[in-house]
């Protein structure tokens, strides 16, 4: 994976799951990887385990200045910004008519602005390189709605949109990959505290997951890429599931 070594990967949502599990890989690849997130001690933890060529910023997606503060960290660490995935994400299910609107406005503010956040911070520095590549997380529930999951379906839909539009403004010099993840093993939806969501994911408990391994490869693909070649879009479900 020579496309990879040497890059500096910024990644959110990097204390846990899918974040932390890129970063293993990647920083095995040879990569240097910024990790952000709101945990301390995880993100602590995780740079003991990679070594000298990885740090932590601490950073709450949902503060603009937090996300200006880590690509600019990076910047001062490692010369520049190869990569930023925007991968933080939460995920407090619940039905229209139980009204949790504090996290709604939670959600928009982490899954949607966050994104936009992010792009904001490091894309006048990739433009004025000339390169770069800015990957989001968004999910199956981007792609197709369903009861229950609507205000989280909303800001994954929204990602869709923000990076599609980025890809077609920025396609001659940038790359801007989505990643679409159905069920995957994670601390996503932990926060749920829907009664309703609970009942139905009581019921969901044998449904089939995939294992952070399969998102880490995903990203390394997209990112191990030649020059020339910008992957757009993968979509990735485990065998079984049909939403």
């Amino acid at each position: 994976m020579e496309n990879i070594k040497n890059k500096v990967i910024v990644i959110t949502g990097a204390s846990s799951g899918i974040g932390a599990g890129a970063a293993r890989k990647l920083a095995a690849l040879g990569a240097n990887v910024v990790l952000a997130a709101r945990r301390e001690e995880q993100l602590k933890t995780l740079v003991q385990e990679l070594g000298d060529n990885s740090i932590y910023v601490l950073t709450d997606v949902s503060k603009r200045a937090d996300l200006d503060n880590l690509v600019q960290t990076a910047i001062a660490k490692f010369g520049q910004v190869d990569v930023l995935w925007n991968n933080a994400g939460i995920m407090p299910l619940s039905f229209f008519d139980e009204g949790h609107v504090e996290e709604w406005d939670r959600m928009i503010d982490i899954n949607i602005k966050g994104v936009l956040y992010g792009i904001n911070a490091v894309l006048p520095h990739m433009l004025q390189r000339g390169e770069g590549h800015i990957l989001a997380t968004s999910s199956v529930g981007g792609l197709k709605t369903s009861p229950g999951i609507g205000v989280y379906s909303g800001t994954k839909f929204a990602v869709r949109a923000i990076m599609e539009t980025l890809r077609e403004e920025v396609a001659q010099t940038i790359k801007v990959t989505t990643i679409f993840p159905g069920a995957t093993q994670s601390e996503l939806g932990n926060d749920i505290t829907s009664p309703k969501i609970k009942a139905l994911y009581g019921n969901l408990k044998g449904m089939p997951k995939m294992d952070e391994e399969a998102i880490a490869n995903a990203v390394v693909y997209a990112i191990s890429q030649p020059g020339n070649i910008n992957v757009n879009d993968i979509v990735l479900r485990p065998l079984g599931q049909t939403r």
